[in-house]
């Protein structure tokens, strides 16, 4: 083992949260933190708004949440609210019909969970609509009154998570997420760090990405030199925690040695594109998308998890910006570009 080669399990059997998922694992005082208000959540049913950008492993803390609960035995239901119609995101939610009387708010068909004690985890939730944000927040609020005899709907007892990667302060000002709503579901908040916050704890999740993929591709991988851990520390890792992994994944694929070292991590180490103060939004977003696809090797479903993104929202981007790809297995990526209107 190198240097790096059992530092992973050792700081592993010394975590705070005892949790399988590595994206909270870490010694940093954000993650320490983090820990405690995941047990202190643990014990109560109160919402819990969870923010922080894409890839930080903000389904991780609500899935810790969860099974640190009472409720561990019962569903976590995960509603991805920007990944779906909308028409299909109603039925999840409220059911096959739905009419308001009253200011009371019926639900009839099929319910998004099995009974009282599960988990509902609305990931995005700055991605609803201004009418489905109005219908959820009616929810909540006849259920903070009394419990209501909605006919097969069980959103009476559901502990709700939400998260989302906006600016909330932000959209809330203009007008593009409820105020109100955001009071309802903000009783406990958790702020999820982006990895380049964190560095410290950059060499254990390393690690740990490092020996599961070593496994898994039967290959003897089993350290990272000085040199590259230092790449990884000084790497600005925009997809986070999920994007280093994506990574480590390459890298122990692409190896020809025990050792994992710089020239393996090449592809982190493309020359940024020159400062320019006169980009418009769509070319910033274009490049940004350029330099995922080719981090990953022209993947698509990969890039769309490191930009947060949906895999048929990265298709329309990639066509309104005329961006074509070549995916390569088992060699380095091919070079996105982009082809003539």
């Amino acid at each position: 083992m190198g240097q790096y080669g059992r530092v992973g399990e050792e700081m592993m059997s010394k975590n705070p949260v005892p949790l399988r998922d590595v994206n909270l694992l870490g010694r940093s005082r954000a993650m320490e933190r983090i820990s405690c208000v995941i047990s202190d959540a643990a014990l109560s049913a109160s919402p819990v708004f969870i923010t922080g950008e894409a890839g930080t492993g903000k389904e991780v803390v609500a899935r810790a949440i969860h099974a640190a609960s009472l409720r561990a035995d019962a569903p976590f239901v995960v509603i991805k609210c920007g990944a779906m119609p909308e028409y299909l995101l109603e039925v999840e939610l409220f059911g096959q019909a739905k009419e308001a009387i009253h200011s009371t708010v019926q639900a009839r068909g099929r319910s998004l969970a099995s009974g009282d004690g599960s988990t509902l985890f609305l990931d995005e939730v700055g991605e609803l609509s201004p009418r489905m944000q109005l219908n959820l927040l009616q929810i909540l609020g006849e259920r903070s009154a009394h419990k209501p005899e909605w006919e097969d709907f069980s959103w009476w007892g559901l502990r709700i998570i939400a998260s989302t990667k906006m600016d909330v302060g932000k959209a809330i000002a203009e007008g593009r997420f409820r105020s109100d709503l955001f009071y309802r579901l903000n009783v406990i908040s958790i702020h999820v760090p982006p990895l380049r916050e964190r560095v410290d704890d950059i060499p254990l999740l390393a690690t740990h990405f490092l020996k599961r993929y070593s496994r898994e591709t039967n290959k003897q991988v089993d350290a990272v030199s000085r040199e590259a851990m230092e790449l990884l520390k000084s790497y600005a890792w925009p997809g986070n925690v999920r994007e280093l992994q994506n990574a480590m994944e390459r890298a122990v694929v692409l190896a020809k040695r025990r050792r994992i070292g710089v020239s393996d991590l090449a592809f982190l180490q493309a020359p940024p594109p020159p400062p320019s103060t006169h980009l418009t939004l769509e070319e910033v977003e274009r490049r940004h998308i350029e330099r995922v696809l080719r981090s990953q090797g022209g993947n698509i479903s990969r890039a769309a998890e490191i930009l947060g993104i949906h895999r048929t929202t990265l298709h329309k981007k990639l066509h309104r910006y005329g961006i074509t790809c070549t995916r390569g297995r088992g060699r380095p990526p091919g070079k996105a570009r982009r082809v003539g209107k």
